[in-house]
């Protein structure tokens, strides 16, 4: 049965998500347990329930003060803020034939670390290491202006691999850029990943002047980021990046940006994974991000559904201090916006991945997503004769939270929106079957987020 409403309890908090409207409230234990025996009919006027059966079934409440509750909620129901309608499905193909406007661009095949984790086989994808011409660079550029049509907005992500080693591609191309998008009436909006080991004066300078956005690897504390995050010659990675992190967050923040994250991946290892974001708070960094790690459940750093309760624990830890200190940082998977929040067909489909979104490797090739690179079977074309495989392009548009396997009747469904297709495709062998670890998780931290927010009001 779809879910209408959530309800949790967050630390001391009783919320309700009603699930179709955003709407939350924070309500009293009375309320709490009423809405237990709540079921109002699809169109019904009705709650389900009188006040005096109410009273039967919760005799530890006075009648008088369930006649109040039932009456408030009855209001938001009439409000369409509670127990609301689903008026989303009617958006579901409306992505059909979208335009492109976004790409993750592969400058670097290659990586001058060798993490333990890395889903991209240490930077070649399985592929062979290569790095990409700055020719392909302003070919991939030339390709998005013609795929996103009428399309102002383009985002594009420098990724790898290690893309400062292919550093001469990356200017080349943001220059390419910047000199046509006026003429093609576009606006171009930068980001790049980076492991930081080659950054430097100049480099960070054009960062800040040029990227929109930068993501920063470091997963925490030096023993845990050293124990996965090494060179080849297996020396960890920390020393070297934090003071480079450092220097170029300094000369965002100056100028009052907060457009850049660093962000790290927590594995079996460091199931306490809550003292790595505090430190990375305390070297400085109030933009952070660290998420489970995506590999095969035979490494010994993966996780497994027995590491909940543990991960659990954690994002109630984090969210106490962010609770009681919510200037200390911000936390990318708590980020939820009660007030507006993403678009329709954002809350249906997510990222896009193959439809409005693509990678684009070394040799020109295009795949749905950076995740689904060196994939025979999704490969969707070159940047070089222009073309699109409009079957896979069509089935990731068809691809949302009505199509996937429980997510229609899920509470979650409108802030996942369905969850990572790279995530379930490697997990379950299905793009069409989210995993059930990963779906756990992002509940979690959904439920926090939601609280956080609903405090704030």
């Amino acid at each position: 049965m779809e879910s209408r409403i959530h309800k949790y309890k967050q630390g001391d908090n009783y919320i309700v998500l009603d699930v179709n409207s955003g709407g939350v409230h924070l309500v009293d234990k009375i309320i709490y347990d009423i809405l237990d025996f709540l079921s109002p009919e699809k169109g019904g006027e009705s709650l389900g329930c009188t006040v005096q059966e109410l009273a039967e079934k919760l005799p530890q409440y006075a009648e008088k003060d369930i006649a109040e509750c039932l009456e408030e909620l009855e209001q938001l129901y009439k409000d369409k803020t509670l127990f609301s309608e689903d008026e989303y499905r009617q958006f579901a193909d409306k992505s059909l034939n979208a335009p492109i406007k976004a790409m993750c661009l592969h400058v670097s095949h290659d990586c001058n670390l060798r993490c333990e984790y890395c889903f991209a086989e240490t930077g070649d994808f399985g592929t062979g290491r290569k790095i990409m011409p700055p020719e392909i660079g302003k070919k991939a550029i030339d390709f998005l202006i013609e795929k996103s049509f009428g399309r102002e907005n383009l985002e594009l992500d420098f990724f790898g691999g290690e893309p400062l080693m292919a550093w001469d591609t990356v200017v080349q191309t943001v220059d390419y850029a910047r000199s046509i998008e006026k003429k093609h009436n576009k606006r171009f909006r930068f980001t790049v990943t980076t492991n930081g080991m080659l950054l430097d004066d100049e480099k960070t300078e054009y960062i800040n002047r040029e990227m929109s956005n930068c993501v920063l690897s470091l997963d925490g504390r030096k023993e845990v980021n050293d124990r996965i995050r090494f060179t080849p010659n297996h020396k960890g990675s920390y020393d070297i990046i934090v003071p480079k992190f450092k220097k170029l967050v300094e000369g965002r923040t100056k100028e009052g940006r907060t457009d850049y994250y660093v962000r790290g991946t927590f594995t079996k290892y460091n199931l306490d994974f809550v003292n790595d974001i505090l430190h990375m708070a305390e070297l400085g960094f109030k933009q952070l991000s660290v998420e489970p790690v995506v590999t095969d459940s035979k490494f010994p750093y993966a996780l497994t559904e027995e590491n909940l309760p543990a991960i659990f624990d954690e994002y109630d830890r984090l969210y106490d201090i962010m609770k009681n200190d919510p200037d200390r940082f911000n936390f990318f998977h708590f980020k939820i916006d009660l007030d507006q929040g993403p678009c329709a067909i954002k809350r249906l489909r997510g990222c896009g991945c193959g439809n409005e979104y693509v990678a684009v490797t070394p040799d020109g090739e295009v795949y749905p997503c950076h995740q689904f690179v060196g994939m025979e079977q999704w490969k969707m074309g070159n940047i070089f004769d222009g073309t699109i495989d409009n079957k896979i392009k069509d089935y990731f548009a068809k691809t949302h939270i009505y199509s996937k396997d429980g997510c229609s009747e899920c509470w979650a469904r409108f802030y996942c929106s369905g969850g990572c297709n790279a995530n379930s495709f490697q997990y379950e062998g299905d793009v069409q079957k989210p995993n059930r670890l990963a779906c756990a998780m992002q509940k979690k931290r959904i439920e926090c987020g939601i609280a956080l927010e609903a405090l704030k009001k």
